[in-house]
């Protein structure tokens, strides 16, 4: 069975850092692109970033590119995603997903986690 589980959110003010994880078990991680999707109130899933099964190539939203970074322990079964510079607009539920480099459309994503919420404010 697929499981995904992600920690690391929480509350922090406009400007602070926060890094999430993603604990993946159930398949062969290190086969699999991996990627971090959020969701906030009143709006639909939209992609943040990807990464390659190998780590090697990654990818961001236009949003958070400079802020966030992603990237993988395949040893260890888990993604990851560190989140700085953080504005009050990154305040959504976060997911991991099994896809999300090449595959961008939550639609088109079988597999996610129960979600991780990080909210922004002062």
């Amino acid at each position: 069975e697929v499981q995904l589980v992600e920690s690391g959110g929480g509350l922090v003010q406009p400007g602070g850092s926060l890094r999430l994880s993603c604990a993946a078990s159930g398949f062969t991680f290190s086969y699999y692109d991996m990627g971090w999707f959020r969701q906030a109130p009143g709006k639909g899933r939209e992609w943040v970033s990807g990464i390659s099964y190998t780590g090697r190539s990654t990818a961001n939203a236009d949003a958070v590119k400079g802020r966030f970074t992603i990237s993988r322990d395949n040893a260890k079964n888990t993604l990851y995603m560190q989140l700085n510079s953080l504005k009050t607009e990154d305040t959504a539920m976060y997911y991991c997903a099994r896809g999300g480099f090449n595959t961008r459309d939550p639609l088109n994503i079988r597999y996610w986690g129960q979600g991780t919420q990080v909210t922004v404010s002062s």
